[in-house]
This record gives C-alpha cells, sequence and structure tokens, in this order.
C-alpha cells in the first residue's frame, strides 16, 4: 500500500506559478506510473499530467500543456507538478495518484489505485 501526501497548494494571482509535491511513502514508488488530476466545484475530476516510472515519459492534458510540467524524484519518494503561467480557470483541488496500468499515458481515473487528500489551488484574476 501508497500513501500520498499533496503539499504546495495556495492562492496565486493569475500569471504567476506554483509548484506542488506529492510525498509517498513505501519503497515501491519508484515503480509507480503517476499522475496528477485536479477537481473545480461542481466538476468531474479530471486528469492533468501523468509520468512514466522512469520520468522518461511524460503527457499533459491539452488545457495545461506548454504551463505545466510534471517530474519526479524517486530517491526522495517525491512526485512534482510545476504549474506557470497559472490561470483562473486553473483553480481546483489537486490530486496526485498511482496508476496500476502498463499504460503511463493513461488518463482514465480507473486505472488509477492510491490517491492523496488533495491540495487547492487558487488562482486570482
Amino acid at each position: 500500500q501508497v500513501q500520498l501526501v499533496e503539499s504546495g497548494g495556495g492562492l496565486v494571482q493569475a500569471g504567476g506559478s506554483l509548484r506542488l509535491s506529492c510525498t509517498a511513502s513505501g519503497r515501491a514508488f519508484g515503480s509507480y506510473n503517476m499522475g496528477w488530476f485536479r477537481q473545480a466545484p461542481g466538476k468531474e475530476r479530471e486528469f492533468v499530467a501523468a509520468i512514466m516510472w522512469d520520468g522518461g515519459m511524460t503527457n499533459y492534458a491539452d488545457s495545461v500543456k506548454g504551463r505545466f510540467t510534471i517530474s519526479r524524484d524517486n530517491a526522495k519518494n517525491t512526485l512534482y507538478l510545476q504549474m506557470n503561467s497559472l490561470e483562473p480557470e486553473d483553480t481546483a483541488v489537486y490530486y496526485c495518484a498511482t496508476s496500476r496500468s502498463t499504460r503511463y499515458y493513461t488518463r482514465n481515473r480507473n486505472d488509477y489505485t492510491y490517491w492523496g487528500q488533495g491540495t487547492q489551488v487558487t488562482v486570482s484574476s
């Protein structure tokens, strides 16, 4: 079992940046493909980005491509999401999750098993 804890959320003005972190317990972190999702009020949880277990490949939602960067440090059991040029539409609770799929790029929530508790990101206009 893996426990995930997100941090780094907060309030930022449009155009600003934030870096989210997701720290995992357990020694299996480096074997998991990982993903970031977000959920805005009244909306379904949506895919943001995914990364292969070794960091070699990444995949992004069109809405964040070119602005967000997913990365990981397996030695520190930590996943990151660097968010630049933030927009009010990025306001949401952000979640990290482990993927049980061999397809590192999967956007299907059902392919993700362990989830963190989420961290709030609020972008003001």
